[in-house]
């Protein structure tokens, strides 16, 4: 008993090494070395709010939604790692820095502000169409890291930085130029990829956030025509305790529905009057088409064409005439039975009557003699 006791001893200060190892950040995410610890891990949240979080003017930054980022040296390596920072939408979020040089065992803060434009596009989608039609985001951000050799990072080390942690251009260029190198493939330096994506989520307990949500379900009750009664009756009530400041404000948002809503009108108006003219268009050309066949059947039933003037009047006028076609068809068939009747000699009763049978010839064909005397004579 007394010789086991070590060795308990020393499988349990193993069982404690391997425990405080798996809880290793190393260990839980399982980083290669030229990979970067990024936090938030997965997604990036940016809080929406009707008014700008601060007092300050339109083109300060502390004027925007403003989400953190930190990007760690794990020191698995003793070399310098590069990082560079992209999104989907460049135009929407500011970084800064978007990329720079991390040493072993330091980190580095990135500051992502949302631009006061989109965040009031946003916040006009949730009270249209609420949570739900902000959760479904596809704005991505995607971090970068690779190494870099020691030379090249040198030069970034005690440099003062400006605004936001930006280097100064000469430095710019220079990162700028290595990660198109190694996007382009003109080096094997291997780069890890993080992929993070973008919530937004509506604050509503800032501000007069009851009126926010009176003012949402109320635009999502006027998509149906005309607004409730109780979306009005608690802004009555709650009207005398408003300060002024809170007066205007819903003085202004009412007004920015009512400008939605005319431009709304606008919209439904010009529409109706394209879909009139189409109508219209069609009437006609259905108009043209029956005209037109009717023609076709009577050209066909007069076996010509219909021509236009005072001939055309005349003829339509004129009824059911016999067409030229028609005579030269009769006179054809006539003959034929008039040739077919005399090789079966039957039209002998013509001899009979007075001149015709003469004219025909009848009285001539009846004596063989003079039939004789006639051949004399033809020969």
């Amino acid at each position: 008993m007394l010789g086991s006791e070590p060795s308990n001893e020393v499988h349990a200060l193993k069982i404690n090494k391997a425990a405080a190892f798996a809880k290793s950040p190393i260990m839980a995410s399982s980083l290669p070395p030229y990979a970067l610890e990024v936090t938030p891990e997965s997604s990036l949240q940016f809080s929406i709010t009707q008014y700008p979080p601060s007092s300050g003017g339109d083109g300060d930054e502390s004027n925007a939604s403003k989400c953190m980022l930190t990007l760690r040296h794990t020191g698995a390596t003793k070399e310098c790692l590069a990082f560079k920072v992209k999104t989907t939408q460049p135009r929407r979020y500011l970084v800064r820095p978007n990329q720079g040089i991390v040493y072993p065992n330091s980190s580095e803060t990135i500051s992502i502000l949302l631009v006061d434009k989109d965040r009031q596009v946003l916040w006009s989608t949730y009270e249209r169409l609420g949570q739900s039609a902000l959760d479904h985001s596809k704005d991505k951000f995607l971090v970068q890291s690779c190494v870099v050799s020691e030379e090249f990072a040198e030069q970034f080390q005690g440099d003062e930085r400006g605004e936001g942690g930006q280097y100064r251009k000469e430095l710019v260029e220079a990162l700028t130029a290595m990660w198109n190198s190694v996007a382009s493939g003109g080096t094997d330096v291997a780069v890890y990829n993080k992929k993070l994506h973008v919530k937004h989520l509506v604050d509503v307990s800032t501000g007069d956030a009851g009126n926010n949500e009176a003012s949402a379900a109320g635009a999502g009750a006027g998509l149906g025509g005309t607004l409730p009664p109780s979306f009005s009756q608690p802004n009555q009530q709650s009207a005398d305790k408003m300060s002024p400041e809170q007066l205007f404000d819903e003085v202004a948002s009412l007004r920015r529905k009512y400008d939605e809503l005319v431009a709304f009108s606008v919209n439904l108006t010009a529409e109706r009057d394209i879909l009139n003219n189409t109508l219209e268009q069609t009437r006609r050309d259905l108009n043209r088409e029956i005209a037109s066949r009717q023609a076709l059947e009577k050209q066909g039933f007069k076996g010509g064409p219909v021509k236009g003037g005072v001939g055309g009047q005349n003829k339509s006028k004129g009824g059911g005439g016999i067409s030229m076609n028609t005579m030269i068809i009769v006179v054809i068939l006539s003959f034929l039975a008039a040739i077919r009747a005399t090789n079966n000699g039957s039209v002998g009763f013509l001899r009979s009557v007075p001149a015709l049978g003469g004219f025909l010839g009848f009285n001539r064909l009846d004596h063989p003699s003079r039939v004789d005397s006639a051949l004399k004579d033809e020969l």
